[in-house]
Formats: C-alpha cells, structure tokens, sequence
C-alpha cells in the first residue's frame, strides 16, 4: 500500500543503468532509502524530481529497514535561489550534511527536520546564509548533547561582567575567570544567545554586522572541532571559498 511522506532528497546514487537510490530525510521516518526505478532515462517523469535538494512529498511504498519504493513526487519548494549561487548553495549543502549526522545521534529526528527545512526556506528567500547556518550549527549542539554554556561565565557562573567567548572552557567568559582568550564585542556575546532562542521560522528581518558575524563563525567552528568529532567536507569548503571573498 502506498503512502505520502514530507522528505528531502540528501543524495543519490546509480543503481544499474537506469535506475538510482536516493537517501531522503523525511518528516515521517527519518533517513530512508528509496529505490527509484528507470528515472535516469530522459523521459522519466521522476529524473529531475529525485536529485539532491529536491524539497516534497514523495509517494512510496514504505518499507521498514529496507528500500522503500518511490513511484511520484510533488515538488513543494525548487529552491531554485539556492541552486543557481555557489555561496548560497555551500552553506545549504553543509546543513545537509550536518543535519543526516546530527539525526543520527539524537532521537528528535523530526526537530532536526523541521530546523533543515526551515533553515533552507530563510536561505532561499534571501536571508544571510552564513548566519542561518550558525544558528542551526548552535541548536543542533544541544542535540549533540554539548551545548556550550550562554547564560553565566562558564567556570565560575557568574552572570555579568561577560567579556568573551571560549570554546575550550565551554562558553560564556566573565573578567575574573578570563585569561588569554581574546575579548570579543558586546554585540556577539548577546547575538549567539540570540541564535540559539530564536525561532527561525518567524525571522522577518536579520541585519548582523560583518565583525560579529565573523566572531561568532569561529567560535562555532572552534567549538564544533574541539567537541562534536564531526568533520563534514562541506565545512572545509565553506572555509575555502570564504578565503577567496
């Protein structure tokens, strides 16, 4: 019996000389593998609807813990923005990624969800990709169990006096415990709480200053090194093209 579900297209591969299988992220149950038969021939109704970043409702004959089938989908966004810029498309790419390793290791498959799609919506209406991303890599630490600390110093719990971050101590750094660590601009300090409380969803205007941007860019990036064991080939590219900006 056939059913519709809510999923993404992570990515693909060929399966003989006509046919692929597509990893998909889906609302309803999480990663699943779909086999999609005769879509690489021109003709095939399913050949541009199945390719990564393909945003829909997928008919399926679901089967658990083995490849389901896929006979339709119904496109919901083309993401067509994102697709046709490098820069856009990077960080797209790197929650992507990001997300199917976050997934795996937490139970709150569809929050994880529901953040991807959310995140990838604000990127394609124009929103700054780089702190869409930032925001989602901060969430997505709570997942991973290793949230840093944002409300007081992170070694002694103070709650006033923050003068920077830290991502070997763990977040939040007062004056009295502050050593070597570089400090950072007020604005950082109250954007990355911020990030993390906001419903990104319901963002209508986001205006963050270059400065504050990289600031906290590189603690995330420090922080994610130093705690998640996770190195994703997209964040090395992201890293890469932003040499060349």
């Amino acid at each position: 019996m056939n059913e519709i579900v809510e999923g993404i297209v992570l990515n693909e591969k060929p399966y003989g000389e006509t046919s692929k299988i597509i990893q998909v992220f889906t609302k309803e149950y999480g990663m699943i593998g779909m086999m999609v038969h005769g879509c690489r021939t021109l003709k095939s109704p399913l050949r541009s609807v199945t390719e990564k970043f393909s945003y829909g409702h997928f008919t399926i004959h679901y089967k658990k813990d083995k490849l389901s089938i896929l006979s339709e989908v119904s496109i919901l966004n083309p993401f067509k923005n994102i697709k046709k810029d490098i820069e856009k498309l990077s960080y797209a790419s790197f929650l992507m990624d990001l997300s199917e390793q976050v997934a795996k290791q937490t139970v709150s498959k569809e929050e994880v969800y529901e953040l991807l799609i959310t995140s990838l919506i604000k990127i394609e209406e124009g929103f700054d990709a780089l702190v869409i991303m930032n925001m989602i890599e901060l969430k997505y630490l709570d997942y991973l169990g290793v949230l840093p600390v944002l409300d007081a110093c992170s070694l002694c719990g103070r709650k006033n006096n923050i003068i920077t971050l830290s991502s070997d101590k763990g977040g939040y750094l007062c004056s009295h415990c502050r050593t070597t660590e570089p400090i950072i601009s007020k604005k950082a300090i109250q954007l990355i709480r911020m990030y993390y409380y906001v419903d990104v969803a319901k963002i209508e205007h986001l205006e963050v200053g270059e400065q504050v941007k990289k600031e906290i860019n590189e603690f995330l990036d420090h922080y994610y090194d130093r705690y998640t064991g996770l190195y994703l080939k997209s964040k090395n590219f992201i890293r890469e093209l932003a040499k060349l900006a």
